[in-house]
């Protein structure tokens, strides 16, 4: 997996710049839940930012690589709170978790505004997240590091395919629940960790 490139022209330098940054992916997000990545234009988030579009160009060169940087944005929301709940949890195994992940997941697709368009990017390009990996393929990544460094499994090439398969798996069946409901069908929700745990618990190995 290659190193995630930053989508910025340049890092802003000075507060002031980084919270003019942080309005335009606001600003990008409200705009997806609105019209979705086709109604996204550089434009409209310089007026809904309320900034100068040179302003836009000056930190991004072009749309995708806004919702690049706010699906980074939503990576970084992710892996914060599910390192906050391990941190702060009492989860004597590594499959406790599986449950709380999934309802992270699930709220931040119900809360966080833009996630349920853009998530981790696909609807703009399933490596928008690092041009050497799909997109789902570095969530599973990152997943697999907070639960080797959590717990006592073994870091296998195994464990790596396998929480690749769930990720996949399971972002499948939210796509349906999705699809199915605004909010997610609670059904189809319910399927999801029975479903992610017990085909990992054929892989992930305790030392």
């Amino acid at each position: 997996m290659s190193e995630t490139r930053t989508p910025l022209r340049r890092r802003p330098a000075q507060r002031r710049s980084a919270e003019r940054v942080q309005r335009m992916l606001d600003a990008c997000a409200e705009i997806l839940d609105e019209d979705g990545y086709d109604g996204l234009t550089t434009t409209r988030i310089a007026q809904r930012a309320e900034v100068a579009i040179g302003s836009v160009y000056q930190f991004f060169p072009d749309k995708r690589a806004v919702a690049q940087a706010l699906a980074l944005r939503n990576l970084e929301l992710f892996g914060e709170r599910v390192s906050k709940h391990l941190a702060e949890g009492t989860f004597s195994d590594w499959s406790d978790t599986v449950g709380v992940i999934i309802e992270i997941f699930v709220d931040m697709h119900r809360t966080v505004p833009g996630f349920r368009v853009l998530r981790f990017g696909d609807v703009a390009d399933i490596n928008l997240l690092d041009s050497g990996a799909d997109n789902n393929a570095v969530v599973a990544d990152r997943l697999r590091r907070m639960i080797v460094s959590n717990f006592s499994v073994s870091d296998t090439p195994e464990l790596a395919r396998a929480l690749a398969i769930a990720v996949e798996a399971a972002d499948a069946v939210f796509k349906m629940a999705f699809r199915v409901a605004p909010d997610g069908d609670p059904a189809i929700l319910a399927e999801v960790e029975p479903l992610i745990h017990g085909y990992l618990s054929a892989y992930v190995q305790e030392t």
